[in-house]
């Protein structure tokens, strides 16, 4: 087995179990923020995080190991190094929320290609909560902060991403910034990944179509051949009958 068939094996392997540890930290993340536990909870909570965070570097470090072209793939995989890195600077540890993003997309995009009423709503859905959350935390202690509850951030993410922008809401501080410069890139390759979606299910069904009427049509062309032949065949068959009736006609 070559490097690159233990790379795909590895990461078609790998999908599920990390949109289940995403999902975990979604969960965690979603009790820090909303919660707001303190004590014993908050130390859980705390480790669930680490513990997430420990399970993407570990697939991280093995990735790279697996790569038959390790310079390469690290140049290709800058996004993935950043969730990797990020947890470390707490100044930009909400970035680390891309994660979930990044790996339920992958691990249902192939499962769902097609349906993309489904797609998108999720897809706005998990982008939604997700930055309402992370803008929600750095927004809420903030001095003349305009978010300070799960409502008003809920609001500014819907107003974000769809790109309408009331100006009512906006971010103070610089990571709510980020965070939200950040939505609006994600809504924007989000339809992105719609329209190539669509496009990508109309080829594929045209050339599926073209293909039977192709076949179909391949298949008329040879019937009628074989009908022509069987004329020609009857045909030669009367004329040599008849020759001989002429010939022996007294």
């Amino acid at each position: 087995m070559t490097m690159q068939q233990r790379l795909d094996r590895w990461e078609a392997r790998a999908e599920w179990p990390l949109a289940s540890v995403a999902a975990v930290f979604l969960a965690a993340y979603s009790v820090e923020v909303l919660v707001q536990p303190h004590g014993l909870a908050a130390r859980l909570v705390e480790l669930a995080t680490l513990v997430t965070w420990a399970v993407f570097t570990a697939d991280y470090a093995a990735r790279l190991y697996l790569a038959p072209n390790r310079k390469h793939w690290f140049r290709t995989h800058l996004v993935d190094l950043a969730i990797v890195v990020l947890p470390l600077l707490r100044p930009l540890r909400l970035l680390r929320l891309v994660v979930l993003i990044g790996v339920l997309q992958k691990a249902v995009g192939h499962a769902i290609r097609g349906k993309v009423i489904v797609y998108t709503i999720s897809g706005a859905i998990l982008l939604v909560y997700v930055a309402s959350l992370a803008v929600l935390q750095t927004e809420r202690g903030a001095p003349d902060a305009h978010i300070t509850d799960f409502g008003d951030a809920i609001w500014w993410a819907m107003t974000t991403i769809t790109t309408v922008g009331y100006g009512d809401m906006y971010p103070v501080t610089t990571t709510g910034r980020v965070i939200a410069a950040l939505l609006m890139i994600g809504g924007i390759s989000l339809v992105g990944s719609i329209t190539a979606t669509i496009a990508s299910w109309i080829v594929q069904t045209v050339a599926v179509d073209d293909a039977a009427s192709a076949a179909v049509t391949a298949a008329h062309i040879n019937d009628l051949r074989a009908e022509i032949a069987s004329l020609r065949e009857e045909l030669r068959r009367e004329s040599v009958v008849d020759g001989w009736r002429n010939d022996h006609r007294p």
